[in-house]
């Protein structure tokens, strides 16, 4: 190596460097993510759940709109609390995601006496994927077989028959379980609560007919509704869901006034991931969710498409620990 030659390398390493040092770090986080290595999606229940199918949405869009693989990785257990704490504990790199819900980021707060994680300081807002309804729904040939046809049917036989009847959920603190405590309360009956980890594994239950009621979220329910294995009795959000227009809400069929307890999905990341980082997930989240096919197809699954901005979805958030709160101090429900 040349004087001549060594020299232009070290001006030019150095010049290098002087760029590198111009630029915002924004710019270089940008230009380095997501190259290093595959992006995880934690999912924080079983497979085949409505948190499962919307992750395994947009899993494949995002892969194709950032270059690099999106992969879903369920850790479910404790209404969902294991996979969250994994997030929030995980680096804020931007290869960690969590496919958080109303129960992680909304009830859980209110729920546990004590939570592995904190839903607001440990996680930066990405944006929300999908708001749904829940159904209410029983096994067809079992609620033939009880002479439940109506929400009215099923609450007379809830009274006549108290503890008779399980009530599955996804598990512990999830709107599914909620739905189901807040429906028992106002009624005034009895059921026995049967958590699963997921929804997946309680609606092989369902259809089996091994439980008898459960409070699922509409997308994971709908292919059964359709196929005739299960019957909607209603839905659980303040209005009738476009996608089962013929089935009423539980405050018109149970005459409930002001009964609600709806579920919604959305990406977050661990605290401390960089905003740019956010902002393209978000950017490109919002864009196959407003695309026609992905649109469509959560709409056939009842599902509503979100993709609102991260400061909207932290307000989202906070109102939602508010209202949850005051579900679960009126429903009586506690998990410690």
């Amino acid at each position: 190596m040349t004087r001549s030659t060594s020299r232009r390398q070290v001006l030019g390493a150095f010049g290098a460097l002087g760029l590198s040092a111009a630029l915002p770090m924004s710019a270089l986080a940008q230009g380095a993510w997501p190259t290093a290595k595959p992006v995880r999606i934690v999912v924080p229940f079983a497979p085949g759940g409505t948190t499962d199918i919307l992750a395994r949405v947009i899993a494949p869009e995002l892969s194709k709109a950032l270059g690099q693989s999106f992969v879903v990785d369920n850790r479910a257990g404790a209404g969902g609390n294991i996979g969250a704490e994994i997030v929030a504990k995980s680096p804020g790199d931007g290869y960690t995601l969590l496919m958080g819900t109303v129960g992680t980021h909304g009830i859980n707060k209110a729920l546990y006496a004590k939570l592995p994680y904190d839903p607001q300081k440990d996680f930066v807002p990405v944006t929300l994927v999908a708001g749904v309804p829940n159904v209410m729904i029983m096994n067809t040939q079992r609620a033939k077989a009880l002479g439940i046809n109506t929400v009215a049917d099923f609450v007379r036989y809830a009274k006549a028959n108290p503890g008779k009847l399980n009530m599955a959920s996804s598990g512990n603190g999830t709107s599914i379980h909620l739905a189901g405590e807040l429906f028992k309360s106002r009624n005034g009956i009895f059921m026995t609560h049967i958590p699963y980890r997921g929804s997946g594994p309680a609606m092989t239950d369902m259809l089996a007919g091994a439980m008898d009621v459960m409070f699922d979220n509409l997308p994971s329910a709908m292919p059964h509704i359709q196929a005739g294995n299960l019957k909607a009795f209603a839905v659980t959000s303040a209005v009738r869901s476009t996608a089962l227009p013929d089935v009423p809400t539980v405050a018109e069929a149970g005459n409930l006034p002001g009964f609600e307890a709806s579920s919604w999905f959305g990406l977050l990341a661990p605290a401390g991931t960089p905003a740019d980082i956010v902002g393209r997930i978000q950017q490109e989240t919002a864009k196959a969710l407003n695309s026609p096919a992905v649109k469509e197809r959560l709409l056939a699954q009842g599902a509503i498409p979100g993709g609102n901005t991260p400061a909207e979805f932290a307000s989202m958030i906070q109102s939602e620990i508010t209202k949850w709160a005051a579900v679960v101090k009126t429903s009586g429900a506690r998990v410690d």
